[in-house]
C-alpha cells in the first residue's frame, strides 16, 4: 500500500489528473464493507493533508463504524466531461480525534478514465505501487 505521495511520485502524471478530478468537485462516492460482508456506498469529502489524502467523518457514523472494523474502501470521483477517478485501498482511523473521524487512505490502486487524444476512445490509467502506469484503450 501507498500515501498518495509515494503515488504521485511513482505516476506524477496520473497523480495529477486523480487530484484533479478529485478537487473539482466537493462530494464523491465511498464503498465501505457492512459487518454481514456487504457494501455501503455513501457520499464523501476528500482532503489532502501533506503527503495524505484523507477522508472525514461524523462520530458514529455508518461509513466510519464499517471502516474501523474493516478498512477496505473503494472511491469513485463524481464523474465528469473531463474523467473520473476510482480508488482503493485501506482507510486508517485517527484514533486521537474526539469529535469525528478522520481516515488516512492508503491506497492500493489508482484508476482514472477519460477520453483518450484522438477523441474516438476511452484512456484508462491503472496504478499499482511498485507498477509502471497501466493504459488500456477502449474503442
Amino acid at each position: 500500500m501507498a500515501t498518495w505521495q509515494q503515488f504521485e511520485r511513482e505516476a506524477p502524471d496520473l497523480a495529477t489528473e486523480v487530484r484533479r478530478v478529485l478537487t473539482a468537485q466537493v462530494s464523491h462516492v465511498l464503498a465501505t464493507v457492512r459487518r454481514d460482508g456487504s457494501p455501503r456506498v455513501s457520499g464523501t469529502e476528500v482532503a489532502f493533508d501533506g503527503p495524505e489524502l484523507t477522508i472525514g467523518s461524523m462520530l458514529g457514523a455508518m461509513k466510519a463504524r464499517d471502516l474501523l472494523r474493516d478498512g477496505r474502501f473503494a472511491l469513485h470521483s463524481c464523474p465528469g466531461p473531463d474523467g473520473d477517478a476510482k480508488l482503493s485501498g485501506v482507510a486508517v482511523g485517527d484514533a486521537s480525534m474526539s469529535e469525528h473521524h478522520k481516515f488516512r487512505l492508503d491506497l492500493r490502486q489508482a484508476v482514472f478514465t477519460g477520453i483518450g487524444d484522438d477523441g474516438k476512445h476511452l484512456l484508462i490509467q491503472v496504478w499499482r505501487p511498485g507498477r509502471e502506469v497501466e493504459q488500456i484503450k477502449r474503442y
